[in-house]
């Protein structure tokens, strides 16, 4: 169940909200394509820089060879022609190439060793050099040279003779060995800037086409995306209870069927909603405003009946109407969190209202009514009108309420509990004038659970009254002997738990044949009614009277010793010698005899206890009546005996 607070909330209508920093569907989808285009432009960017970063350096490192190639080929031409002095004219003719920032031969030590040193600088080889001569492997590496990226390629000069000119012609030196390291210096300048401008290009025509294609999706989306935005808006106020949203698509395509289904759906929820709210809120009497959260309000008045169900199977098995009010007492604590209240029962014959319960609490007066209503029920405007006092809505209205107590410019709602037509009792609630809203908007369900406490109270109470009459004395209203064979366990638990005691006063009047001969069954009867308002006078309000049987009565006297048993005795005796029973044209004496047994004393059982005091009883007749006699153990000969 929600918690009480809860409960007044229902009342108020909550639209539902959109979040505005959330994104519609339709900025999702936008940012879903321009997120799309510009990874497939990054991806296509990082893509072409790596390939054309490769494809200039495959060219550049391509013309390193060609240019090595025509350097050797060159210089074994030139060897054979004897033309290898000039070779510096060649060289200078090489720095002249495009790109070719420097071009350099350095001689293996197989060479100098054959033709010498050679020109300046051939037979100066740097660590690379030494390396590629020493390997027979190419060097390549990118390098900044004068301010510009270049390819710095050593590439080894090696003997074949399978090449023409044959170089071996010349050199002796064996097949395959490297005469040499051709260095050349190229700048690729030029070609990372093609490469650049092919990529730029190749983005471009990437983005334009990304772009393009995504405004057409989006734009081919776009019926799908608003159809969906509305459903959402739609489902998200049915959430909140509201059934009034629609979908708008003029279409005769499957998202035109879609719209047309999902408001068939909620026209037919709302119609549904509605109808069940309002047989619901009916079985409550609760008016739901129309701008009330239909689904919560409903659901919240389900739980309150489900609520009130158990509550209603739990109180028609409680044992009696005293347990019924103290579980309503809980409900209204627990379930509504009312700190004050009180539970009158009405007694319809005395026109009396007792409280039963104060605050959740047993109770014997009243905490905020003037005490006349208690002894004239009809001075409580609810008792008297069957109608609900509300001084929420009429401050002041009923004259019997008298204080507020602690708390500040109260407020009160007596509500009265309708029992076969007539007001069986009152239920009265108290809240400070802040809370008074809260409680007024309560009522409804309040009212429910009083509703099904009810028929439940009456049909207990009516219950409680046949038992009450089975178990008393119509003629003299004592209690009889089948409520003493239900009292006596009671009895003897509360005595030996409390380690006290109690005395059995067997009491019979003399010779009553005699006046029921005499006087008729008439006198009889009036002396017996007489007979046990005299004992009720003279015995305690905690003692117990109760009509055994005929003339013979018994009385419990708790909490006495002996002794003060064997004087109440005697005191008893002693007013009925003394009273003038009233009959029919006259007055009549009689005289009583009293036995006496104490438990536990006497006997540890309860009816041992009784027997005693019978056979004490019969010892007083036996010995000339008008007598108390204390039962004694030789007063015992055997069972059954006297």
């Amino acid at each position: 169940m929600r918690r009480p607070e809860d409960k007044l909330a229902i009342r108020i209508h909550n639209k539902p909200e959109g979040d505005p920093s959330s994104m519609t569907l339709t900025h999702k989808t936008t940012l879903f394509f321009l997120l799309l285009a510009l990874l497939v432009a990054a991806a296509l960017t990082t893509i072409s820089i790596f390939s054309f970063q490769h494809m200039y350096l495959s060219t550049a490192k391509g013309q390193a060879r060609t240019a090595a190639e025509i350097v050797r080929v060159h210089l074994t031409e030139a060897m054979v022609n004897g033309t290898i002095d000039k070779r510096e004219q060649f060289f200078d003719r090489l720095n002249d190439v495009q790109d070719l920032m420097s071009v350099r031969v350095s001689r293996a030590p197989a060479v100098v060793e054959q033709y010498g040193p050679g020109l300046l600088g051939e037979n100066q080889i740097n660590e690379i050099e030494k390396k590629v001569i020493t390997s027979g492997t190419t060097h390549f590496e990118v390098i900044e040279h004068k301010g510009q990226t270049a390819l710095f390629a050593s590439i080894p000069y090696i003997a074949e003779i399978s090449r023409t000119p044959n170089c071996l012609t010349c050199h002796n030196v064996p097949a395959g060995s490297v005469l040499g390291a051709i260095t050349l210096t190229i700048s690729l300048e030029e070609q990372r800037r093609q490469a650049l401008f092919t990529i730029g290009f190749v983005i471009f025509l990437v983005s334009v086409f990304a772009l393009g294609a995504g405004g057409y999706a989006l734009r081919t989306a776009k019926p799908l995306i608003s159809i969906a935005d509305q459903l959402q808006k739609t489902v998200e106020k049915a959430q909140h209870g509201d059934f009034s949203g629609r979908i708008k698509a003029n279409r005769q395509d499957e998202l035109g069927k879609i719209a047309a289904d999902v408001n068939h759906l909620m026209v037919h929820l709302h119609n549904t909603m509605m109808a069940i709210s309002n047989k619901v809120a009916g079985l409550i009497r609760y008016n739901m405003p129309r701008s009330d959260n239909i689904l919560d309000t409903t659901t919240e008045i389900v739980d309150s009946l489900a609520d009130v169900s158990i509550f209603k199977q739990s109180i028609e098995e409680d044992e009696s109407t005293t347990i019924v009010y103290v579980r309503l007492a809980r409900v209204l604590r627990k379930e509504f969190l009312l700190d004050h209240f009180v539970i009158y029962e009405v007694d319809v014959a005395k026109n009396h209202m007792n409280p039963v319960v104060i605050e959740g609490q047993d109770a014997q007066h009243s905490e905020w009514c003037d005490p006349q209503i208690l002894i004239r029920a009809d001075s409580c405007r609810a008792k008297r009108t069957g109608h609900a006092v509300d001084s929420v809505e009429q401050h002041n209205i009923c004259p019997m309420f008298r204080t507020c107590h602690d708390l500040k410019h109260c407020r009160h709602v007596c509500i009265p509990i309708i029992q076969s037509g007539s007001v069986g009792g009152v239920v009265q609630l108290i809240t400070d004038h802040i809370q008074a809203p809260l409680l007024h908007n309560m009522l409804p369900f309040i009212q429910v659970y009083l509703r099904e406490a009810a028929p439940v109270l009456e049909s207990k109470r009516l219950m409680e009254t046949l038992r009450e009459t089975t178990l008393r004395d119509p003629m003299t209203g004592l209690h009889n002997r089948r409520f003493l064979q239900e009292y006596a366990d009671n009895l003897t638990s509360y005595t030996d738990r409390n380690k006290s005691a109690f005395s059995v006063l067997m009491a019979d009047l003399d010779f009553f044949k005699q006046v029921n001969d005499t006087h008729g069954h008439e006198a009889g009867d009036a002396t017996i009614k007489q007979l046990a308002t005299l004992f009720m006078q003279t015995v305690r309000q905690s003692d117990l009277v109760i009509r055994y049987g005929g003339e013979e009565f018994l009385i419990l006297l708790r909490d006495l010793t002996p002794e003060a048993a064997m004087e109440t005795g005697e005191k008893i005796r002693q007013a009925v010698e003394n009273t003038k029973f009233q009959i029919a044209g006259g007055s009549i004496s009689k005289t009583l005899s009293i036995g006496i047994a104490n438990y536990p004393s006497d006997s540890a059982t309860f009816w041992q206890t009784v027997k005693y005091a019978d056979v004490a009883l019969y010892k007083a007749k036996e010995t000339g009546r008008n007598r108390v006699i204390q039962f004694a153990p030789e007063m015992w000969e055997g069972e059954g005996a006297y």
